[in-house]
């Protein structure tokens, strides 16, 4: 029997069942069956092999069990048990964690992905999305509406994770970072409380929840603020690669108009529909275009990008806004993949040569290195404000190594990443807390400068002084 009552703004679950000795876990995972309307799914279930896959094709974590929660209640129900039994507990959203903390040998993971609710208010331009609607669900939503939000660039990407990292999208010079649009976030805390976070309900843990990531609770809904777009000038603009290319790309990419965000990649020409077939292997900056402003505008802003050089291909066209992830929908397919990135003012020739020339022998054909121009609305927010501490550098940088066959050898693949890094990491001047692959304590300070980072462990020993949360990249708690 579930009990709940209502404490301030704060709701709390109960149960009338009576604990069991820990050795009996059958016994209690069979109780918590019973307390969820959502499902549980252990070891000896059929979808157990399946539900267990991640994004990451080489994680092949096995947990004690998965609750595939239906809504906030059985989330929390589920927090109160792990803190009854002691079971180590993970969390996963759309499972896109580059650092394997969406599936965790042995711990109870809550997945989010059924939790896909959503409601728009079009006359306040506002969302209320549960969260594990991904990036694309959000965006055909919002469309119908003429709504937007920048959120990631992949389609399948969870809004629970991807938020409380930052979220750096399509549209991030235009509209800021996915947290500068976070209203109030609804919260399971490490109690099992559910609680309202915004700046004026707990304003600390909302401060820390926008970058932060998953340290301080489980983030069930987020209420966003969306944009008027309609129409966008997007695609792919794909560019034969040379040093003054890229140098031309990255100059212009954090200095043009706020109404355009580039990304661009230093890679072999994928086999495209749109790529000329003598093209295809050959090095190339592909970039990729979201124009929000009129298209007469835009296309005069894409101008210094055409100069650069004879395009190898152009698509870039009008289209309704979520048609921009067509330009990476490989990135939706379960993939291996090995990771650095930084965030940047600027690199040297010599760190670009260095890309051209590791492009020319790649151990897989999705052997890229990616390049964002920031700036715009997402340096207008102050580096304080939020979790989110780096504002104010020009570019993000990442080196990629993916590939899309479980049998094979991930060593070149990382050998190639950290041989290209060594490269270009003096460069860095920070770190994207989402995109952190290795699980190691010291880089935690890449992505959170002093300041933010000592303002977190208060909030964390407020928020989960037991550190419950701590299959993420972890904040210890203060003290």
């Amino acid at each position: 029997m579930r009990t709940m009552q209502k404490l301030g703004n704060r709701l709390t679950f109960s149960t009338a069942a009576a604990k069991v000795p820990a050795t009996n876990i059958d016994i209690q995972l069979e109780q918590l069956r019973q307390r969820i309307n959502g499902e549980l799914i252990t070891r000896s279930s059929p979808s157990y092999d399946d539900v267990r896959q991640t994004h990451d094709l080489t994680n092949d974590a096995r947990p004690l069990a998965i609750v595939r929660a239906t809504n906030e209640a059985d989330v929390a129900i589920t927090v109160q048990f792990v803190g009854e039994t002691g079971i180590p507990l993970a969390i996963r959203s759309g499972g896109h964690s580059v650092s394997r903390h969406s599936m965790v040998d042995d711990a109870l993971v809550i997945d989010l992905s059924r939790m896909k609710q959503i409601t728009i208010d079009a006359e306040t331009q506002t969302a209320r999305a549960q969260a594990g609607l991904t990036s694309g669900e959000l965006c055909q939503h919002a469309v119908e509406h003429g709504l937007a939000l920048s959120t990631g660039d992949t389609a399948s990407v969870g809004l629970g994770g991807l938020t409380t990292g930052g979220g750096i999208g399509f549209m991030v010079r235009k509209h800021g970072l996915t947290i500068d649009n976070l209203l109030s976030a609804r919260v399971v805390t490490a109690k099992g409380e559910i609680v309202t976070a915004s700046a004026n309900e707990n304003p600390d843990l909302f401060w820390a929840i926008r970058g932060g990531g998953g340290n301080f609770g489980i983030v069930t809904e987020l209420e966003l603020r969306l944009a008027p777009v309609g129409q966008i000038l997007g695609g792919d603009l794909v560019l034969p690669l040379s040093r003054d290319v890229v140098r031309g790309f990255l100059d212009y990419a954090a200095s043009a108009p706020d109404d355009l965000t580039l990304i661009g990649n230093v890679m072999p020409a994928p086999p495209a529909p749109f790529v000329p077939a003598e093209w295809i292997g050959r090095p190339v900056l592909m970039i990729i275009v979201t124009w929000t402003g009129s298209i007469e505008e835009g296309q005069r802003a894409l101008a210094p990008l055409r100069a650069l050089a004879t395009p190898v291909a152009d698509t870039v066209r009008p289209m309704p806004y979520p048609d921009i992830y067509m330009s990476t929908q490989y990135q939706e397919q379960r993939l291996g993949i090995a990771v650095h990135s930084m965030f940047a003012n600027d690199v040297g020739d010599d760190v670009i040569d260095s890309w051209l020339a590791a492009v020319e022998s790649p151990p897989s054909p999705f052997s890229l290195v990616h390049l964002r121009g920031l700036g715009g609305a997402m340096a207008q927010v102050a580096s304080d404000a939020t979790a989110f501490a780096h504002r104010s550098h020009r570019l993000y940088i990442a080196i990629i190594c993916a590939w899309m066959d479980p049998t094979q050898d991930a060593m070149p693949q990382h050998a190639w990443a950290d041989g290209l890094w060594r490269t270009m990491r003096d460069a860095s001047m920070g770190a994207y807390v989402g995109f952190l692959q290795q699980d190691d304590p010291e880089l935690i300070l890449d992505a959170y400068p002093p300041a933010t980072h000592a303002r977190l462990r208060a909030i964390k020993a407020v928020w989960d002084p037991e550190n419950l949360f701590r299959f993420n990249h972890n904040i210890a708690p203060e003290g």
